[in-house]
Order: structure tokens, then C-alpha cells, then sequence
């Protein structure tokens, strides 16, 4: 199964600027796991570089993710930046 999802990383703009962009990789991991029904969750390096492609302080507002359930196991998505 494979769906594109666009994430809002607005309210992550609200914690302590030092804290954002990794705060921001545990929700997008967050919202993942919710919609996705999901155990864990593999996301690729794209998301991380596109997060952090501002530092740490100037995340996105929002990001869109491609999200796709492995092969092997059903439990485990794998995530990476939509084209």
C-alpha cells in the first residue's frame, strides 16, 4: 500500500528553537505511525535533509511524504520525500 501525505510541522515552529528539527522528525515519524497503522516506521535520509536543509531553527511549515508498507512485513513502513 502506498500513500502521499502532506505533514503540518507548524506547532513544532511553537517549542524551543534549539529543538525544532529533530522535534520534527519525531512527528513526522508520529504521524506515520497513527495513519499508517504502523509499528515502526524507516524514514529515508531526503526527509531529514529536507527538514534540516534551514538548521536547526527554520524547519518547513509543512513536508510531503511518500509513505509505502514493506514487502516482507506489513508492520514496517518505509518513507521517503514525494516527487
Amino acid at each position: 500500500m502506498e500513500r502521499v501525505y502532506t505533514i503540518p510541522l507548524r506547532n513544532v515552529k511553537k517549542v524551543k528553537r534549539t529543538i525544532r528539527a529533530p522535534r520534527a522528525i519525531r512527528e513526522v515519524r508520529n504521524f506515520l505511525m497513527k495513519h499508517m497503522k504502523a509499528e515502526q516506521v524507516l524514514l529515508d535520509e531526503s526527509i531529514n535533509h529536507e527538514i534540516w536543509k534551514n538548521g536547526i531553527q527554520n524547519i518547513p511549515s509543512k513536508i510531503t511524504v511518500k509513505a509505502q508498507t514493506s514487502e516482507e512485513d506489513e508492520d514496517i513502513v518505509e518513507a521517503s520525500i514525494a516527487e
